[in-house]
């Protein structure tokens, strides 16, 4: 994937072309129907500004990075995935937390079985691997932390865009609402299976978890 030079925002808090994805995340993480869009050249920019290129119709779903924002890692991320062993009724998760450029990224791994969690699969285990990452960047004594996620529910459940009418989702929510005070978390959703090096390792890591090759 080429670099990405500058990032457009055509719909977001503060439209306008940015030179970093930090922020340009900050413009569009949390907007519902934002418009924008990463370049390698800055006429391209002002192309797709300008309404010049072809773009796609903004969604009516909240801001996503995609996988264009994975050119640029902000300092302070994590990568979270969840899987499920239909056999044996285990959900995992696995990731990891990458906070200092000379510290070592911290595994965050775990499973369980409880049944009225067990009914939501894989979701079981992607919802418990982005609370473990929330509360590691807590214990770190972190107040911001990006957040890469394939499943949409993690954003969309903390920010009350979809409702809460399981067992894990009422958790979810419960727990991020405990945190979000202490930790300013920036959602940012990528594709999964599509090669992304963090998505890849943390859905090994979660399979893993449930004992699954």
């Amino acid at each position: 994937m080429a670099k990405k030079n500058f990032y457009a925002v055509k719909v977001g808090k503060a439209p306008g072309i940015y030179k970093t994805w930090p922020e340009c995340q900050s413009n569009v993480s949390g907007y519902p129907g934002a418009v924008f869009k990463g370049f390698e050249a800055l006429a391209e920019a002002e192309a797709f500004m300008s309404g010049t290129a072809t773009i796609a119709s903004p969604s009516n779903e909240s801001a996503t990075s995609e996988a264009d924002g994975v050119t640029n890692l902000p300092d302070i991320y994590a990568f979270t995935d969840g899987s499920f062993n239909v056999a044996t009724g285990v959900y995992g998760f696995g990731g990891f937390l990458h906070y200092s450029d000379t510290e070592d990224d911290i595994e965050i791994r775990g499973n369980g079985n409880d049944p009225e969690e067990a009914v939501s699969r894989n979701v079981a285990g992607e919802v418990h691997g982005a609370v473990a990452a929330m509360r590691k960047a807590v214990e770190l004594g972190l107040t911001e932390m990006t957040l890469f996620y394939d499943y949409e529910g993690i954003e969309k459940w903390p920010l009350r865009y979809w409702k809460t009418n399981k067992k894990i989702s009422m958790f979810y929510v419960e727990e991020y609402d405990q945190l979000k005070d202490k930790l300013k978390v920036n959602f940012v959703h990528v594709k999964a299976h599509t090669g992304i090096p963090g998505n890849e390792a943390a859905d090994r890591m979660a399979k893993a978890e449930v004992g699954i090759e």
